[in-house]
């Protein structure tokens, strides 16, 4: 019997090489070289051998059109009823489109799939929600659960073969396919099981064929990784339009929805939602869950402005400096990159003489927010000196700024949003870089040129 034939592709740029080797040739990534069956060769007429079998749903070639000559049509989405989703899609669901939503196990990724698909046929959208991890049975289980949601006329079916799925799309007449999870389906164009690279590869790419020439859009679950990236080929997410990411603490009720890329809006949009028992509820106004036990005269807290794609969010910065207990003082960050909380203790020791060498430093974001742009240097600075100076810093006041090297304070994009955010919440003060020249009413700026002005203000 011959021995079924092998390729070795990179599950990151997708090179495929004669052999496994622990570093790929063409990206440099170590360990991402996985072993997948090579499809069958399929003899189509009047051309060579093929490694796939044609989809059923294949139509004929369309002749190539002149832009000019397409007609400029406002796009139209589909409303899910679900605020915080739509916003987050920006504006709701493109018709034949691709989406992809990430997300640890357990964190409400199918709840919150179910709970559209129920809203969406509640507007007379026909939806098809197919899942390999649970029977009918179990979904039907999961839909009692929530009780504000009316999921009885969502179609489900119980199945892994991804032909039998968009059979029964097309048969049900579908206009939103749900798979959930893309890691349990698989083709018979690959002999290869479920969650393999090529099986992931192969059904993303007919998933995305059928979306794009019948229309109907197509909302995939992936699973992640410890490292909490999506599992699977890199190019599972090149290849669909848009990708969610759904996180938050196993501690906390609160579920944030991430976008990471999205071709028809905004990319890095943040959507907040309350994991209650009846499923999830949308929280329109985040700042106010992210301030919401914050204590306006502890010190070691600041309060700094956010910009989630479009929409500013305030959060709370808290630092503790204590007598370290051991030989070498610990560096805790939760929230933020711990390489720029070191940067920012270098910065504060050199150029505005304080200390922190003896002294365990512990700095948090609240409510599960991580701080991935520089214009929170100076909060997580102006909360670092009011632990030292055992001083609160004004309650009224929100920090916006990046801090440098040699101590200067530079400012942020989109200050203007971000100050009338906080103008509007109650913060009508702006520590911030004196080169800023964007004034909103109701606010006064306080402007600071050095982190040494800074460490005067607070320590005063």
């Amino acid at each position: 019997m011959a021995k079924p034939k092998s390729v070795y592709r990179c599950t990151e740029c997708g090179h495929e090489h004669p052999k496994w080797v622990g570093r790929c040739e063409a990206c440099g990534a170590w360990n991402a070289v996985a072993e997948e069956p090579a499809g069958t060769a399929v003899r189509r007429k009047g051309g060579k051998a093929s490694g796939r079998n044609p989809p059923s749903y294949r139509r004929t070639a369309v002749p190539p059109a002149r832009l000019r000559d397409i007609n400029a049509e406002s796009l139209t989405r589909w409303q899910t009823g679900l605020p915080e989703f739509d916003f987050v899609l920006g504006g709701g669901i493109v018709p034949g489109s691709m989406t992809l939503i990430g997300g640890e196990p357990g964190i409400g990724k199918s709840t919150l799939l179910l709970q559209a698909a129920a809203r969406l046929e509640g507007t007379g959208r026909t939806v098809l929600y197919a899942s390999g991890e649970e029977s009918p049975d179990q979904i039907r289980l999961r839909a009692d659960r929530l009780t504000n949601e009316d999921a009885g006329p969502v179609h489900v079916l119980g199945e892994t073969r991804l032909e039998a799925i968009l059979e029964s799309a097309g048969a049900v007449g579908a206009d939103v396919v749900v798979i959930d999870s893309i890691q349990t389906i698989y083709t018979d164009v690959l002999e290869s099981a479920p969650g393999n690279v090529g099986q992931v590869r192969e059904c993303s790419g007919q998933l995305m064929r059928y979306a794009k020439e019948s229309g109907t859009s197509v909302i995939v679950v992936g699973h992640v990784t410890k490292g909490g990236g999506i599992a699977g080929p890199k190019t599972l997410e090149h290849i669909v339009d848009t990708v969610l990411y759904f996180e938050g603490e196993a501690t906390l009720d609160y579920r944030l929805l991430r976008t990471t890329k999205n071709r028809f809006g905004s990319v890095d949009e943040l959507g907040v939602f309350s994991m209650t028992e009846s499923g999830l509820v949308a929280v329109p106004n985040p700042t106010a869950v992210f301030l919401a036990s914050r204590s306006g005269n502890t010190n070691g807290s600041a309060v700094t402005a956010l910009m989630e794609g479009t929409r500013p969010v305030l959060v709370e910065v808290q630092a503790l400096a204590a007598k370290s207990g051991y030989g070498t003082p610990q560096r805790v960050a939760t929230g933020l990159d711990p390489r720029r909380l070191a940067v920012l203790l270098a910065v504060l020791e050199r150029r505005a003489e304080t200390s922190f060498a003896n002294l365990d430093v512990f700095v948090q974001v609240t409510a599960g927010v991580r701080l991935n742009e520089p214009g929170a240097d100076l909060a997580i600075a102006a909360a670092l000196l009011s632990s030292l100076y055992n001083r609160p810093a004004p309650p009224d006041v929100i920090f916006l700024g990046e801090i440098g090297l040699g101590g200067e304070i530079r400012p942020s994009g989109a200050v203007e949003r971000r100050i009338a955010e906080a103008v509007r919440l109650g913060f009508p003060r702006v520590f911030g870089s004196s080169r800023s020249t964007v004034r909103v009413p109701g606010a006064s700026l306080v402007g600071l040129d050095h982190v040494d002005q800074l460490v005067r203000a607070l320590a005063a």
